[in-house]
């Protein structure tokens, strides 16, 4: 717990270095730049889609009526964009954990390990391509849990659970091998994952909650369509200084972790030493028992 909320506060400072705040610029502009270009051939014709689909469905014309009658039938104007934001947020989300764990965390851990570990030893347990495959894997197995369990999501307090527990577990998979990729072998990465899943894993659930926030911003786009080019972006940018500040804390955490364990002594230096002991013990004995019989020895010729 101690290296938990030592790692966090370390974390939020760092959040505020130059660095880590031009970093976090980077999937930025590769996001507006995507997601412009996205809206720009495709928001058309998925409103038009989705808008058919929903009056294709009986039941909807009722509902549409009752808003009607009621004063409501501007909701119909924005219940489509809503949805449509709704359904490409969690992409969204997930795009922009890929693009922090390869454009950022790298650098994140770095400059973790130049400021507070510059004597740790590189061991490069993983290489570009192996961190790749790692998270890419992570994703698609979070992807298929996040559409399985949608479903659920209607029932009240699940809809509060299940989203921020799945990134968070996508978090603590990518973000952990990430930050010990460079530093530490396969070995340690598996002991160190494996020793301290419990709070690599709360940490991720943090981040999943707070990932979670922004789209507040991300919606309310559609609600205020005149600050829909502003409200966007900042929501973006907010997604990726999250995941950047998750960086941060995985890095601290694990660096940290690692550090200890290698102060701590292997079973290498325990073994030689109680061979040494007893190799000690067993000299010792030898000459004692030499001496009893040389002291015998004499005893029996003085007799004599």
């Amino acid at each position: 717990m101690n290296l938990m909320l030592n790692s966090f506060w370390r974390a939020a400072a760092y959040c505020l270095h130059p660095r880590v705040i031009a970093l976090s610029f980077l999937p930025l502009i590769i996001m507006i730049g995507l997601a412009l270009g996205l809206g720009y051939f495709f928001w058309e014709p998925a409103n038009d889609w989705v808008r058919v689909s929903l009056d294709s469905f009986g039941w909807m014309t009722t509902i549409w009526t009752w808003l009607q009658n009621n004063g409501m039938g501007s909701l119909k104007t924005v219940l489509v964009p809503l949805l449509i934001i709704f359904a490409i947020t969690p992409l969204v989300v997930i795009l922009s954990l890929i693009l922090v764990a390869v454009m950022m965390t790298p650098a994140m851990v770095t400059l973790v390990a130049e400021r507070r570990f510059p004597k740790l030893e590189r061991k490069n347990g993983a290489s570009f391509a192996g961190s790749v495959t790692w998270s890419l894997g992570a994703t698609l197995l979070a992807v298929i849990v996040l559409i399985v369990s949608i479903p659920l999501w209607f029932i009240p307090p699940l809809i509060l659970i299940l989203p921020p527990l799945i990134w968070g577990w996508l978090t603590y998979r990518v973000m952990s091998f990430d930050a010990l990729a460079a530093h530490a072998s396969v070995e340690e990465r598996k002991t160190l994952m494996k020793k301290h899943r419990g709070n690599l894993l709360v940490i991720g659930v943090i981040s999943g909650y707070l990932g979670a926030a922004p789209s507040l911003v991300w919606a309310s786009g559609a609600l205020f369509a005149a600050a829909f080019v502003i409200l966007v972006p900042v929501a973006i940018w907010i997604y990726t200084l999250v995941f950047g500040f998750a960086s941060l804390w995985f890095s601290h955490y694990c660096l940290a972790a690692l550090d200890d364990l290698r102060k701590q002594p292997s079973e290498a230096t325990i073994v030689p030493s109680k061979t040494a002991e007893t190799s000690e013990n067993a000299a010792t004995n030898a000459i004692n028992s030499v001496a009893v019989q040389a002291s015998n020895t004499t005893v029996l010729e003085r007799l004599n």
